[in-house]
């Protein structure tokens, strides 16, 4: 078994090599050790990729960005030619560089495949979303450069790895398409010691050789079967073929020589966040209340949550639990909207609660400018998933206070009155923030992410109450 090690090419310029690079040294690769697997794909759009490996014209079972809508790359691998693997390229990439947010994404995935081998990633000339992914989840990143420019844009690189706590050790710089012809005077005499010397000034690490620029090796981009030839069947009269072989044997060495891969990281990095999630997770349930906190029928045990229509929490924390749904939409229109009458659940205007309630969050809180409890008014608005308020409706609470204590078993105003008032029995400035929940897993809101932004809104909410 050979654990997937991963290699990124990636430069901010364009132009220097990359693809070139990627696609060569996978079937480099292939042909120094026969037995091990190597993939390779591209977030690029140009599908240089699939026109030097496909066979035939099969079609794709996927392709790169499938990668991030749950598909583990052992589904869209195809084996090509040279018995290389590749994941057929997109045309759709932009729309996930728009809602892609996470840079260890593409890691979680390749952490949790069943991918063995050499993993090659091609990059887009820039550092967008993608790039940082591939980075991110690298065991050895080559960056080609070709010039003073494309060597200036590494510190960008440098920089992410620096950022997110990576080891800038696994960087290395390769001068590409260098032409020999170039002499200069003085211990530089030539465009690679020149860029070598250049990049170990700044601190860089870099790669033995170089590749070197070739008319023979560029014109194996074009020709009329539209295919792209490789340099190892091709291109063997040229330097580069040679410059190609002992590149990947620094690559097949540096991979068999690194125990512990990027992946390895990864997944105890996953280990360790999934066991602070699980703990967050039972604190927050531990400290529910038990029942519903209007009517009191019993929701919660230590095996499961009972269908519940809403979950909610004070703005300081003091009170947390949930809603059955016909004791908070029943009580908000009986008590903020005055109607007595039973609402039909087909009702055009229930509909419409709920409905907008998936969209919504609620908060019930004192009144602005009102300093007595038992003689105030309460606030009931409605904001948005986004946190903007949509409405705000004022009632008087001595008006119907009676309907609370008396007659209404709903227990709103308890609620009401155990949020405004705090252990000392003072008026306090804290509010009922309420959400709509799953109706399968209502305690999903309790884990980090779903929770994390329920307490985000409450402070977006709060920076807006006056």
């Amino acid at each position: 078994m050979f654990k997937p090690y991963i290699l990124t090419v990636s430069s901010e310029k364009g132009g220097v090599g990359k693809t070139t690079l990627a696609t060569n040294l996978a079937i480099y690769l292939k042909a120094l050790a026969e037995d091990l697997p190597v993939t390779v794909l591209s977030f690029d759009n140009h599908f240089t990729v699939d026109r030097m490996f496909r066979i035939g014209n099969t079609l794709p079972k996927g392709d790169v960005s499938d990668l991030f809508t749950g598909r583990g790359p052992e589904a869209l691998v195809e084996t090509g030619e040279y018995g290389v693997q590749f994941i057929p390229s997109s045309r759709k990439l932009t729309e996930i560089r728009d809602s892609l947010k996470e840079v260890d994404a593409l890691g979680r995935l390749l952490a949790s495949s069943p991918l063995e081998g050499v993993v090659i990633i091609d990059t887009r000339p820039d550092l967008d979303i993608l790039t940082r992914n591939a980075l991110f989840a690298a065991d050895r990143v080559i960056i080609p450069v070709k010039d003073a420019p494309s060597l200036e844009n590494c510190r960008n690189i440098y920089d992410f790895f620096q950022e997110q706590g990576l080891s800038r050790k696994d960087l290395r710089i390769l001068p590409c398409l260098i032409d020999a012809r170039i002499r200069f005077d003085g211990p530089f005499r030539d465009s690679y010691r020149l860029l070598k010397g250049y990049a170990i000034n700044r601190g860089y690490r870099c790669l033995e050789g170089y590749i070197a620029k070739s008319p023979k090796v560029e014109s194996l981009n074009t020709n009329p079967e539209g295919k792209i030839y490789p340099v190892i069947t091709h291109g063997r009269g040229t330097e580069v073929h040679i410059q190609f072989a002992h590149l990947a044997r620094q690559v097949y060495l540096g991979a068999k020589e690194k125990p512990d891969r990027r992946l390895d990281d990864i997944r105890r990095s996953l280990s360790v966040k999934q066991e602070e999630r699980e703990d967050a997770f039972s604190k927050r349930r531990e400290h529910l209340a038990p029942v519903c906190l209007i009517c009191g029928k019993n929701l919660v045990t230590s095996d499961a949550v009972a269908p519940a229509g809403y979950y909610a929490e004070t703005s300081d924390g003091r009170i947390a639990g949930f809603l059955e749904e016909e004791c908070f939409s029943g009580a908000i229109f009986s008590q903020f909207y005055r109607t007595r009458r039973e609402i039909d659940p087909t009702d055009a205007v229930r509909d419409l609660f709920r409905e907008s309630s998936h969209r919504s969050y609620f908060v019930l809180r004192r009144a602005p400018n009102t300093r007595n409890f038992y003689q105030q008014q309460i606030s009931f608005y409605r904001f948005d998933e986004n946190g903007l308020e949509v409405s705000h409706k004022v009632v008087d609470l001595k008006t119907f206070q009676p309907r609370f204590l008396n007659r209404d078993p709903s227990g709103l105003y308890q609620l009401i009155e155990r949020t405004l008032l705090d252990v000392e029995g003072k008026l306090d400035d804290a509010f009922l923030l309420v959400r709509r929940t799953s109706t399968d897993f209502p305690e999903e809101i309790l884990y980090s992410e779903e929770y994390g932004n329920f307490r985000k809104i409450a402070e977006k909410i709060s920076a807006q109450l006056p």
